[in-house]
């Protein structure tokens, strides 16, 4: 009698009853969907926290009168140099910086003039760099003698530009968090309980492959993940304006980045599963990964709005880059290959968690 086994429909047997205990898990249901859910509609209704206005600086602007040294002693000011002047056209019209500044020294009485751009895409920073500029003009314009003659003159313009909600900047951070949790936590705790239970050693008396038990495992958390990725988004779009820009192509390319995101986080969740020696052991070693992500990935706040000393470390994780291709994406219109900066950054992460993955994982006890 010939027996016509299948590794396949094992593997699709294998997703099927991990997805199933997965939607019977509580703690997966909490912290993949309802905790994002939740920071989504307070951040939504109540805007962001911790204001960081992002400032341009056109190139050969002067640099050394007391207007520029007086912005930069500003903590909420994010003076921001490095960019051309075309890039800093095209993000102030989408709102990625708030305002461009353009400070000119003049031959004759002001010595400096100040030209600010703002934009109706960020109206809410722009006045709040307006109200400081009126600030600093008076204390300037008025030090010294009773009248003295002006130091500098400010010259305003505004642009028009597509708004910059806050739930533009909040979903993806969440929906990050979310893949994050469900890729290691879902990941590790599920291998080592399959270890510890003999599970898997069950299943070696079978002629189940290893990889089907892998492949199955991971099917249905990138099933679970991108339907609560889909839940997310529609909630976002449709309760509170978050931003789609090309519609449905642009919620594709948001998912393919969520998978390639979820895929790296697994990495992390099968390395912690073969480090940790009992289920007690896997919160703290996950949360040594998750919280510092969590915390400084932008998924909040701005990477701008930390101290200098501090963003080297957030632009150095995961998390960030997947944020920053997402919010391309969804707001800016972004395609992938416009985002392949952050691809590639994620491309070294995911080889690098990988190799460390298959170097502690264990399949027995």
């Amino acid at each position: 009698m010939t027996n016509n086994y299948s590794n396949f429909n094992a593997t699709m047997a294998i997703a099927k009853a991990s997805l199933r205990s997965i939607l019977r898990s509580p703690s997966a249901v909490v912290f993949s969907l309802l905790f994002p859910l939740i920071f989504i509609i307070v951040f939504a209704n109540i805007g962001g926290g911790g204001v960081k206005v992002d400032v341009g600086v056109v190139k050969g602007s002067d640099t050394i009168n007391p207007v520029y040294q007086a912005l930069k002693k500003v903590s909420v000011v994010n003076l921001i140099t490095s960019q051309s002047a075309a890039d800093m056209q095209k993000n102030l019209e989408k709102g990625s910086i708030d305002a461009v500044i353009d400070i000119k020294r003049n031959n004759a009485r002001p010595p400096f003039s100040v030209n600010v751009k703002y934009t109706k895409a960020s109206a809410e920073k722009g006045n709040i760099l307006r109200s400081l500029l009126q600030s600093i003009f008076y204390q300037i314009n008025t030090a010294g003698n009773t009248a003295p003659p002006p130091v500098a003159e400010l010259h305003e313009a505004t642009i028009s530009g597509r708004e910059y909600k806050y739930i533009d900047f909040i979903l993806p951070g969440q929906l990050g968090f979310s893949l994050l949790s469900t890729g290691v936590f879902g990941t590790a705790f599920v291998f080592l309980s399959l270890r510890q239970t003999l599970v898997i050693k069950r299943f070696f008396a079978t002629p189940v492959k290893k990889y089907s038990i892998v492949l199955g495992e991971m099917i249905a958390r990138v099933t679970f993940a991108m339907a609560g990725a889909i839940f997310i988004i529609a909630i976002g779009h449709f309760a509170f304006g978050f931003t789609l820009i090309h519609g449905w192509v642009t919620v594709i390319n948001m998912l393919i980045l969520a998978l390639i995101g979820l895929i790296i986080f697994m990495g992390f969740g099968f390395t912690v599963s073969g480090i940790a020696k009992n289920e007690s052991s896997v919160p703290p070693l996950s949360n040594i990964i998750t919280l510092p992500q969590f915390l400084l990935s932008g998924t909040f706040f701005s990477v701008t709005a930390f101290p200098k000393w501090l963003q080297p470390v957030s632009n150095f994780l995961p998390l960030t880059h997947l944020n920053n291709a997402m919010r391309q994406v969804a707001f800016e219109g972004a395609g992938l290959t416009d985002v392949t900066h952050q691809l590639l950054i994620l491309l070294v992460w995911g080889i690098g968690i990988y190799a460390v993955a298959v170097k502690t994982f264990k399949w027995e006890a």
